[in-house]
């Protein structure tokens, strides 16, 4: 695959990765898109109910923008294998076994997007092209010989 489409590909894995976390987090924190997956909506503050859920959400929405995504990707990460291992683990070895699939598998996808960047298109982007002012036309330049 040529590096224009893998840049592509990725921009597109980071955009739906944080759509789909950035909706868990609302879920839980508003009841809103199905309602909270774990039951009931946490109070504000609640360790680590509420916490988990505005790592969604911010982390989520900063993912899915291309904003800071590196550092943003890798505290969903870290926060999914928190989850994993605490909440998981202890049901039995294997993620299919204990429930802890979409866990495994976000913390693996955001893991891979904090190590490769956030891709071709981000928010940022236009405003980087922006800064950056008109491209310079480019020209060679002849070899200068001296003797």
């Amino acid at each position: 695959m040529p590096a224009r489409q893998e840049a592509a590909v990725l921009a597109l894995f980071r955009a739906v990765s944080g759509l789909l976390f950035a909706c868990h987090g609302a879920a839980t924190l508003f009841d809103v898109l199905g309602g909270p997956q774990g039951g009931s909506v946490p109070g504000a503050g609640q360790w680590p109910g509420w916490w988990a859920a505005v790592i969604q959400l911010a982390g989520g929405t900063l993912v899915l923008l291309g904003v800071l995504t590196r550092p943003a990707a890798l505290l969903c990460s870290g926060s999914m294998a928190y989850a994993y291992f605490v909440h998981h683990q202890s049901d039995g070895l294997w993620p299919l076994e204990n429930g802890g699939e979409k866990a495994a598998l976000f913390c693996w996808a955001f893991l891979l997007i904090a190590a490769l960047g956030p891709g071709r298109w981000t928010v940022t982007t236009p405003l980087a092209h922006r800064a950056s002012g008109p491209p310079t036309p480019h020209r060679e330049v002849a070899p200068t010989h001296e003797t």
